[in-house]
């Protein structure tokens, strides 16, 4: 096979062909867009405001009470990745590069990938990482007011050691977590025979690169816990996120209604959720309470 132009830009097309296949099979499988709030970015990083308390319809007596965004310095930075393959100029004009087939479809399912392992990764990292006001997003003392002038505080966690699983209410306009894109997946090619990857490396080069990162939304949305899942501890997150109030003391109405889980506790998530009865035959209370999801992206 030749090295001409018309013969470089049928294998790009044709790789390019290959990457969208697999990129369109994975995206039909992605779960971040169930959990995260999509921000498109602008930016090497993007700085976030978030209302201190849930809205809230107010009896209108004299003037307007403004509900201002407060800044909390809480940013998060664009990072940039990338995915490159390397095709031997001998494996074009010796025509062999059919084994390269499977790797252009894994680059396309690799960047379909890429906004579910941002995200849950950062929903995993949770534990020991901050978020809008300063604790870590899955902590047991976040600051809230007290509805009295004075502040309190509340938990959205109960600790443990074992596998975590997630409790988490995605009906609000704001998601538990944030998917902020900059540029999004593209397909880049050094393909010319005057590239210096050739003259090098006797190689073209293929590639997929993406800026953007994954962040955190409002932990009152999510509990994260990493006690063993039981209906017992499944209804005391349920309990705790019932619970919670915004600083002027007003129930925010939180109503949890998804439940994540990793490949390790799907049997246990399923009976707590899915089931119609407990292992003792009785009726399951909590049948239908939340939606199941089964996570591959929080394995730890």
């Amino acid at each position: 096979m030749q090295l001409d132009n018309q013969t470089l830009v049928s294998l790009r097309t044709g790789f390019q062909t290959l990457y969208q296949q697999g990129f369109d099979a994975a995206v039909a499988r992605s779960q971040y867009e169930r959990i995260a709030t999509y921000v498109p970015s602008n930016d090497l990083r993007e700085t976030y405001g978030w209302l201190k308390d849930d809205a809230k319809m107010r009896e209108w007596l004299g003037p307007r009470m403004v509900k201002s965004l407060s800044e909390n310095a809480y940013w998060v930075p664009n990072r940039s990745f990338e995915y490159t393959i390397g095709v031997s100029s001998k494996a074009i004009q010796f025509d062999k590069i059919g084994t390269y087939a499977p790797r252009f479809s894994m680059m396309g399912n690799a960047a379909a990938r890429w906004p579910n392992e941002l995200v849950f990764g950062a929903l995993l990292a949770g534990f020991n990482s901050p978020c809008h006001d300063g604790q870590n997003f899955f902590d047991t003392d976040h600051p809230v007011g007290d509805g009295k002038g004075g502040m309190s505080t509340y938990a959205n966690t109960d600790g443990g050691a074992g596998p975590a699983w997630f409790l988490m209410d995605v009906s609000k306009p704001i998601m538990p977590l944030v998917f902020q894109e900059a540029i999004k997946p593209r397909f880049v090619a050094k393909d010319k025979v005057t590239d210096s990857n050739v003259f090098s490396l006797d190689e073209f080069q293929y590639g997929v690169d993406a800026f953007g990162n994954g962040g955190y939304g409002l932990p009152q949305l999510c509990w994260g816990s990493r006690q063993p899942l039981t209906p017992e501890s499944y209804a005391a997150a349920r309990a705790a996120m019932g619970s919670f109030r915004n600083d002027a003391g007003t129930p925010l109405g939180i109503t949890p209604n998804l439940l994540i889980v990793p490949p390790a506790l799907e049997s246990a998530g399923r009976k707590i959720v899915l089931s119609e009865n407990t292992a003792q035959g009785a009726t399951n209370e909590w049948e239908g309470t939340a939606e199941f999801m089964l996570c591959p992206w929080i394995v730890e």
